[in-house]
């Protein structure tokens, strides 16, 4: 069923008819100018200072972050965070092309399969496509080189995000995601899905006593590649 017999559906059950021109023009302008709600002080920072408080959200949230260089220092550092968690150095990465470029044949101890997650993975390894600072929330949409089940099935979520990609508020996440999300058969459109990530998954339902890993991975880390230089502190 087409979009347009959904909505001429509701429209009939409703008893109304198609909007008066003027009306749709003022809705058609609205949803074309995405206007944005009031962002919070405390993400209008300079640069470092995003990035700074970005990682001190995300550490508050029971998460952990390691900044590297560049991009070719990332196996190192998820070599030494597997070992650190004594987990095998084993891993499921999203087929993004960005981790697939990385130099994995210095590292040869490292195996991984680029494909979705499974309930048995233990460690999966994601591509960041934002960090919002005032929450220090990670920003995952689904795409088939950023699979969604990376970041709900492994018990051990470590994420490669860019320092460059770090925004201070949700309005500017989700105006990058506007903008990555456009070509000219549809003008824009939006992901599947679009996880905004907080820490581990963690409940405290039963006798108010927190518990890591409820409903997804018990530890988060993010690798965060020092690619601003305005964002060095």
């Amino acid at each position: 069923m087409s979009r347009d017999v959904i909505l001429n559906s509701i429209r009939r059950g409703l008893r109304r008819g198609p909007l008066p021109a003027d009306q749709q023009a003022m809705l058609d302008s609205r949803l074309a100018a995405h206007p944005t709600h009031i962002i919070p002080a405390r993400s209008r920072l300079p640069r470092a200072g995003q990035v700074a408080l970005f990682i001190r959200n995300l550490e508050k949230e029971f998460a952990t972050a390691e900044r590297v260089p560049d991009l070719d220092a990332v196996p190192a550092a998820l070599a030494d965070y597997l070992a650190a968690q004594n987990l095998p150095p084993r891993f499921a990465m999203a087929p993004h092309s960005e981790l697939a470029s990385l130099p994995w044949h210095r590292f040869p101890m490292l195996s991984f399969e680029a494909r979705r997650g499974q309930g048995t993975d233990q460690a999966s390894l994601q591509h960041g496509f934002a960090g919002i600072a005032e929450t220090g929330t990670l920003m995952l949409p689904s795409a088939p080189e950023r699979p969604t089940t990376l970041n709900l099935l492994p018990d051990a979520a470590i994420v490669v995000l860019r320092a460059s990609a770090v925004v201070g508020a949700y309005e500017e996440a989700w105006a990058k995601l506007r903008a990555a999300s456009h070509d000219a058969l549809t003008g824009g459109f939006m992901p599947r899905n679009v996880m905004l990530v907080t820490g581990p998954s963690r409940s405290a339902d039963i006798e108010q006593t927190l518990e890591l890993g409820a409903h997804g991975p018990r530890n988060l880390h993010v690798i965060l590649v020092d690619d601003d230089p305005e964002a060095l502190g």
